[in-house]
């Protein structure tokens, strides 16, 4: 029998409601006890002093990509869930545009093999929408819903056809799978390369509108509402987009949403002057690229509200590491994307810190949120996940909220040191992480 006791903590459980100092005892790789004291009536325990510090579920991300198979250069599943257990995140989404790509059973399963022998937190695949992510035809969702997968989207592409969406989330219904759109009209992005503003009109680029989102946003969820199904929009960037979930929500439509930490704390200003306060000089920060792009103060604005008040229900990384191959380009051949996952909580624990949002609800949104955005506690071995209740997975982070630290790609766990945060300070710090009652991460310096 393994026992890990955990000691005087600030306990955040948002799914319970509980909020205080407490002890966590953690026996056989599930919660045995959460209240003040328990643990000093364990005998023979690991232990964990954690004063002063705060404990709360393992946070779940519901965006990831572990790039295993076929572009294991710029990440594995061993160094991808190494770098989210350094993250605080005891589960993670892998997203399906791998080579080959989650459309069939055995692609489904080879992940699910991988991520047993090699992987360091629970990884959970979300398979395609279409066969081969090509937009053209549907993919087998009964036999990959029967394979594990958590949910269905083609990531990093929408798809543009709307009768074949509309089939799409008719037939998920059937198996009971989200469907998980990257909503950005092809039409409308193609050949832009960061936001359609100011910022762009400066650097000489083609931008990708906001209103290539907020169309896509619009007709999907009329789709799934005439469907009667469980639409997510992926990573919201757009006041408009903000907007048009909110209104469907209050009609009552199936509709969840995530946020990534780079689009509530960062804008298109990134991309030309990065960290610097002088204007005057334009760097083309390629580690700034994503999709969908960094936007304005506005947008990222409408997006914290949206998470603050519950519209937004998750935070989700959208972890997406590149080789130094793939960023250092001209800007409009590099790739899109931001290694994120091991900076998440520090970047977003700015918003905490400048009275944005609170932290029991940022926490929430990193834990209980996400489960109920795709319903993943009802699946088969993941009851009790993302909570410290007794009979609980025993997954949790242990967290400083002040402790400042200074972004330092060459440190990452994650092979994708592909950041725009290089060199500056957070304030912020996971200190250790459990899964599975088993300490997969912790600073020097914790006492244990």
């Amino acid at each position: 029998m393994s026992t890990l006791a955990i000691h005087n903590a600030r306990v955040i459980d948002p799914a319970l409601g509980r909020d205080g100092i407490a002890d966590i005892v953690i026996v056989d790789g599930r919660i045995a006890r959460v209240g003040p004291n328990e643990g000093d009536a364990v005998i023979e325990a690991d232990r964990i002093d954690a004063t002063g510090l705060v404990v709360t579920p393992g946070f779940v991300d519901l965006h990831t990509h572990l790039r295993e198979p076929g572009f294991e250069y710029k990440e594995t599943i061993a160094s991808g869930t190494l770098a989210a257990a350094r993250g605080g995140f005891t589960t993670v989404c892998a997203m399906p545009n791998t080579m080959p790509v989650l459309d069939s059973r055995a692609a489904v399963e080879s992940v699910l093999r991988e991520a047993e022998s090699s992987g360091h937190v629970r990884v959970l695949p979300v398979g395609c929408i279409t066969a081969g992510r090509a937009g053209k035809e549907l993919s087998p969702a009964g036999e990959l819903a029967r394979a594990g997968v958590v949910a269905l989207t083609d990531d990093g592409d929408a798809v543009g056809d709307a009768s074949l969406m509309r089939h799409a989330l008719e037939y998920s219904t059937v198996f009971g799978l989200p469907v998980a759109q990257h909503c950005e009209d092809p039409a409308l992005v193609r050949d832009g390369h960061m936001h359609e503003g100011w910022v762009a009109t400066r650097l000489g680029l083609r931008g990708r509108p906001a209103s290539a989102e907020e169309t896509m946003v619009a007709r999907d969820i009329a789709l799934a509402e005439l469907a009667g199904a469980h639409l997510h929009i992926q990573h919201v960037s757009t006041a408009g987009s903000v907007a048009i979930i909110r209104a469907a929500r209050a009609r009552g439509a199936r509709v969840t949403a995530e946020v990534t930490p780079h689009h509530l704390t960062l804008t298109h200003e990134e991309v030309a002057f990065g960290s610097s306060t002088d204007f005057r000089s334009i760097v083309y920060n390629a580690n700034a690229k994503v999709n969908p792009p960094l936007r304005e103060q506005v947008d990222v604005e409408a997006c914290i509200a949206a998470l603050r008040d519950g519209v937004i229900d998750a935070v989700a990384t959208d972890h997406a590491p590149h080789a130094v191959s793939d960023k250092q380009l001209e800007f409009d051949l590099a790739a899109a994307g931001i290694s994120g996952i091991e900076t998440a909580f520090g970047l977003l624990m700015t918003l905490v810190h400048s009275g944005q949002i609170e932290l029991p609800t940022l926490i929430e949104r990193l834990t209980a949120g996400p489960v109920r955005a795709w319903r993943l506690d009802r699946l088969p071995g993941l009851e009790g996940i993302g909570t410290l209740a007794p009979g609980a997975l025993g997954d949790l982070v242990i967290l400083d909220p002040n402790a400042e630290w200074v972004v330092d790609p060459t440190e990452f766990a994650s092979m994708g040191k592909n950041t725009p945060l290089t060199g500056r300070t957070l304030r912020g710090r996971v200190m250790a992480t459990v899964y599975g009652g088993k300490v997969v991460h912790a600073l020097e310096g914790l006492a244990v």
